[in-house]
């Protein structure tokens, strides 16, 4: 008995162990909840069983819906794995509880499932371009992408959003058959879209007369909301932002507001401890709100019209935008501006200029696998492909074997 889908789903499985004795199992087929999604997703979301699928097809799973199946590639990929040792503001060797990339994409995920969840988007969608939207960030922060973009200006730039695409279609190597990890296009395009207009050559692929789906959207938003808290909550951590500067800070005045009422009498690093978390939890709140309320009002009925909008859909209210702006402006004038921060940006400038010059002017330094790339792709481009995805670790060792002449630069060889 049973629907056709939940039957063929314990067909496949029961051909795959046909001595079993087979009991109707508990479990959900792809179709069910393909036809899950049909059902409980906003007619503006992207349901998986609707996507355009993969470059290269391939058998669809049993029990994963193609979404759930990019996502899970993206968790078990290597440049995924690196993230670990890629830090935001802080270089690696600052301390064991600043924000890597890895807790960013994780503190990302959280954030935008939330918002997905509430708007009734596909939330795992939305945890794959999450997951995946760093993928292509250079080491020691965004100094290092600074500095990489500088140095490939003659050679096509750099940009983490394309090295994101790059690497998941190109550089990846994990399956027999094709380079990358052969997302769907839905994925792809959603780690690409970020900063409207699509006018560079990059997007030709990707439809660029096509708005971003509401779920890229959610995660371009996402992002700025955990940086922005995490940033806060490092600078605070290693003494250089003061919570009594913060107090001119409108939406740290509202947390705090909001922390007291529910924790009377709280003070010091307490109270510190729950601001944090409360910005934000007043910026999801009103993304939620302030985007339910622009989807009603411009008539966003169906995914034909949120490829159509001329504008972002996601978005805060006007007040919140206007506080959220203000933190960002303290937070670049009292912590990414600091000598402290500011020191470790040049610091890691320094070690990537000095390695991708010799990389450069000497391409036997670079592994067998970028030579090959450096023949198909350029120089360059592989040098650049090389240094984004080392790890802060990874790049200070390689700087240390090259132009460190003791010999404790070869401990670790």
């Amino acid at each position: 008995g049973g629907s056709a889908p939940r039957r063929a789903g314990i067909d496949t499985v029961a051909a795959m162990a046909p001595d079993a004795e087979f009991v109707d199992p508990v479990f959900c087929t792809r179709e069910e909840l393909e036809e899950e999604e049909r059902r409980t997703l906003a007619p503006y979301a992207m349901p998986s069983g609707a996507s355009a699928g993969r470059a290269r097809p391939e058998t669809r799973d049993v029990f994963r819906t193609e979404f759930q199946r990019d996502r899970d590639r993206v968790i078990h990929s290597t440049a995924f794995r690196r993230l670990i040792g890629k830090t935001q503001v802080f270089v690696s060797d600052s301390g064991d509880h600043y924000r890597t990339r890895l807790t960013h994409s994780i503190e990302v995920s959280q954030i935008a499932r939330s918002v997905a969840r509430s708007l009734r988007l596909n939330q795992d969608l939305t945890e794959a371009v999450a997951l995946a939207h760093d993928l292509g960030h250079a080491p020691f922060g965004h100094s290092g992408g600074e500095t990489l973009d500088e140095l490939m200006r003659d050679h096509g730039g750099f940009e983490h959003n394309y090295q994101s695409l790059r690497i998941v279609e190109r550089l990846e190597i994990k399956y027999p058959g094709f380079p990358g990890l052969n997302l769907t296009y839905e994925v792809r395009e959603s780690i690409l879209k970020h900063k409207r207009p699509f006018e560079d050559p990059v997007y030709a692929p990707y439809r660029p007369e096509d708005a971003p789906l509401l779920e890229a959207d959610v995660v371009d938003v996402a992002d700025g909301i955990a940086y922005n808290s995490h940033d806060l909550d490092d600078g605070l951590r290693a003494g250089i932002l003061r919570s009594e500067d913060l107090e001119r800070v409108e939406i740290w005045r509202r947390a705090k507001e909001v922390a007291l009422a529910r924790f009377p009498g709280l003070s010091g690093g307490d109270l510190i401890r729950k601001i944090v978390p409360g910005v934000i939890d007043l910026l999801v709140k009103d993304l939620v709100k302030s985007t339910a309320a622009r989807l009603a009002a411009n008539g966003v009925r169906d995914r034909v019209a949120v490829r159509r909008a001329e504008r972002p859909t996601v978005g805060f209210s006007d007040e919140i935008a206007r506080a959220e702006a203000e933190l960002k402006a303290h937070l670049y004038e009292r912590f990414y501006t600091h000598y402290k921060v500011v020191r470790m940006r040049h610091r890691s400038s320094v070690f990537l200029r000095a390695l991708f010059e010799a990389y450069v002017a000497d391409p036997r330094l670079l592994p067998p696998g970028f030579r090959r790339l450096a023949d198909e792709d350029g120089l360059h481009r592989a040098v650049a492909d090389y240094l984004a995805g080392m790890t802060d670790g990874y790049a200070t060792r390689q700087y240390r074997r090259l132009f460190d002449p003791s010999p404790r630069a070869f401990d670790d060889a």
